[in-house]
C-alpha cells in the first residue's frame, strides 16, 4: 500500500497525485477527505475553509508537529507520524475513510507548494482502501513562500520556485535555479539537511551566480520568532556543507530567496 514507493526507483508519489485534475465541484462540500494546508504555523494565516475541514473531520492525519498546530480546532481523532512511521499511519486513516468517516489529512503551508508527495501517499492509501470510491480534494492555504515572496518584494510572476524540501532525486529542481539565476527572483525551499540555503548559494555561485546578488533566508516566518537573515550569495555559501542540523546556522522552517 502506502509503503510500496520507492523514491529512488520510483514512481514518485507526487505524480499519482498529480495524475489527473480534481472532478467537478459539485460534491465539494460532501467529499470524504480533504488534504488541507493549515498555513505557516500561525492561527491568523488558517484560512477559514480549511479550518473548517478540520472542524467537521472524523479523523485527522499528518505529521506530528503539523497536528499539533490544529488540534485545538477539531474534536476529531489525531493520527500522527513521522518518517518511520508515516504508511502505518495513513493506512489506520484511510481504513477509517473506508467505513464511512469524514477525513482531513494536515499539510503545512499550501500542499501545492511542496505537499504532493504527502498528498499522493494519501490519495493512494484512501483508493486502495476504499477501491477508488473516495473522494480526496486539495484545499489550499497559505504558503510561507507567499509570506517570503512578500516580506522580500518578489512579485511571484517574475519569480522561479522551486522546492527542494522532497525526498528523492533533486536535479531536475537544481537545473531550474541554476537556469534563472541572475534573471528571475529564486524562491527556494531547501531540504533539511542536506540541500539548505548555503548548499544552494555555493551551486549558484559554481554556475554563474552573481557573488553579490541579494539573498534573505527567511526563518520561521509568521510567528512570534520570525528571523530574516540578509545577506549575499557569496557569504551564504560559507555555511555549505553538511547534513546534519548542526552544520547549518539555519532552521528546517527556511525559505530562501535570492533577488536578481
Amino acid at each position: 500500500m502506502t509503503d510500496g514507493y520507492d523514491l529512488d526507483e520510483g514512481p514518485d508519489p507526487a505524480a499519482y497525485a498529480a495524475d489527473s485534475p480534481e472532478p467537478d465541484s459539485e460534491g465539494e462540500s460532501t467529499a470524504t477527505v480533504h488534504a488541507v494546508g493549515i498555513g505557516p504555523g500561525n492561527p491568523e494565516y488558517l484560512v477559514p475553509r480549511v479550518e473548517r475541514a478540520i472542524r467537521e473531520a472524523d479523523v485527522v492525519v499528518g505529521f506530528e508537529t503539523v497536528v499539533e498546530f490544529v488540534r485545538d480546532r477539531t474534536d476529531a481523532d489525531c493520527l500522527t507520524c513521522g518518517y518511520r512511521d508515516e504508511a502505518d499511519a495513513l493506512d489506520a486513516f484511510a481504513d477509517r475513510v473506508a467505513r464511512g468517516e469524514r477525513g482531513a489529512a494536515v499539510l503545512m503551508g499550501d500542499p501545492n507548494h511542496s505537499g504532493y508527495q504527502f498528498v499522493g501517499k494519501v490519495e493512494r492509501a484512501v483508493d486502495d482502501a476504499t477501491g477508488g470510491s473516495a473522494e480526496v480534494r486539495v484545499v489550499p492555504g497559505i504558503s510561507s513562500l507567499q509570506v517570503a515572496a512578500s516580506r522580500a518584494r518578489t512579485p511571484v510572476e517574475d519569480s522561479t520556485f522551486v522546492t527542494l524540501h522532497k525526498s528523492g532525486d533533486l536535479t531536475e529542481e537544481i537545473d531550474r535555479l541554476r537556469r534563472d539565476v541572475g534573471s528571475r527572483h529564486l524562491l527556494v525551499l531547501p531540504r533539511p539537511f542536506d540541500r539548505m540555503p548555503g548548499d544552494v548559494a555555493a551551486d549558484l555561485l559554481d554556475h554563474g551566480g552573481d557573488p553579490d546578488a541579494e539573498a534573505l533566508v527567511c526563518e520561521r516566518l509568521t510567528h512570534d520568532d520570525e528571523r530574516i537573515t540578509r545577506t549575499t550569495l557569496r557569504d551564504l555559501a560559507g555555511h555549505a556543507g553538511g547534513d546534519e542540523p548542526s552544520d547549518s546556522p539555519f532552521s528546517d522552517l527556511s525559505v530562501l530567496v535570492v533577488r536578481r
